[in-house]
């Protein structure tokens, strides 16, 4: 593909940003790198509409990468709880503690160093770079990719090879020379608002007379949907030991796996094993059970809840665990949990 072949699209689509994008988001106030590195990673998988808030509180606690690598774990997932996707905000820090002992607490303007920080990659390398300083990176979160297979028609499967690959030949051949924070802003916002996955708004669009897909009316049938998974179900009990002030007893997950990191009571595949680990404990009572969907497979919590006396408060239940809170909703911890599991300690039976 010769990148002189193609009709540049800077021109209408910065003229069409000028007018329709979005111009007052949080992170494009002061556009440092690392404000922008924070807000790519929250938007990963997540709409702005809900980050937004999780930004603000983010940045009031953590301004600048020092106080992210020197902050204890749980007030970084704290923060993130609700957001989803845990893994992001463990890399997040990972990456803080890289920046703080590797480039000596100054976020990397160096492409190559950006992109080997965990969880960044080349996509999120280029948008960092290339809206705080103006870099020329073309980049292809999930946004762009929409926009530049239904532009050209590029057949394929998102995250296929061959369709990655043409991507970003695009991608690199259109990001201009100038005015390339504002392009890479832009063509991210044509995705997410008139681009859409469902229902584009073709006549918005500043492409609609030159859309390969709009064309034929195939808008839908790029990129290809990926071929559907089938889910799995997975049902777990929970132990609730409630002492008689009141508070639960948690404990922390492993780093890795879903939730990893966070608080949450102790789990066991069937209510006799849970009644067992809970030795000392009267009342048992099997609260209403909660469906939560992950990516890939579908949780089924069952929630058993038991009451302990304060001699047994202390013991018997699920023993010699290092990683123990005893969690009072009505004072709660400032720790990460899982939106599931604040919802069941706020509901208590």
């Amino acid at each position: 593909m010769s990148s002189s072949a193609i009709q540049p699209t800077a021109p209408a689509l910065l003229a069409w940003h000028d007018s329709h994008g979005r111009h007052d988001l949080p992170w494009q106030v002061d556009r440092t790198p690392y404000r922008v590195w924070v807000s790519e990673v929250m938007l990963q998988q997540t709409q702005v509409a809900a980050v937004i808030p999780y930004f603000n509180r983010f940045m009031a606690r953590f301004p600048d990468v020092l106080a992210l690598a020197d902050a204890p774990i749980d007030d970084v997932l704290h923060l993130w709880s609700g957001l989803g996707y845990y893994a992001r905000a463990r890399n997040l820090q990972r990456a803080a503690m890289q920046v703080r002992d590797l480039h000596g607490g100054e976020f990397p303007v160096d492409f190559a160093a950006v992109a080997a920080l965990p969880g960044v990659g080349r996509s999120t390398a280029g948008a960092i770079l290339a809206l705080s300083g103006e870099q020329q990176h073309p980049i292809l979160d999930g946004n762009v990719r929409r926009v530049l297979a239904r532009l050209f028609a590029v057949p394929g499967r998102s995250g296929e090879h061959a369709m990655e690959a043409v991507l970003w030949q695009y991608a690199a051949a259109l990001t201009p020379l100038q005015r390339v924070a504002q392009y890479t802003q832009a063509i991210m916002d044509l995705g997410a608002t008139v681009c859409t996955r469902s229902k584009p708004r073709c006549g918005e669009c500043p492409f609609t007379d030159r859309c390969a897909a709009h064309a034929t009316g195939a808008e839908q049938d790029f990129p290809a949907p990926k071929k559907p998974l089938r889910r799995r179900q997975r049902e777990v009990w929970m132990l609730l030991a409630r002492r008689p002030d009141g508070s639960v007893r948690l404990v922390r997950r492993p780093p890795s796996g879903i939730w990893g990191g966070l608080w949450s009571p102790p789990e066991f595949e069937s209510r006799t094993a849970a009644e067992d680990a809970g030795q000392g404990a009267t009342g048992w009572r099997e609260a209403q059970p909660l469906q939560h969907a992950f990516t890939h497979f579908d949780l089924l919590i069952r929630p058993l809840w038991g009451n302990l006396p304060p001699a047994a408060a202390g013991r018997g239940v699920v023993a010699d665990e290092p990683d123990v809170l005893w969690y009072n909703a009505a004072q709660p911890a400032l720790v990460g949990l899982p939106s599931p599991i604040t919802q069941l300690l706020q509901d208590p039976p």
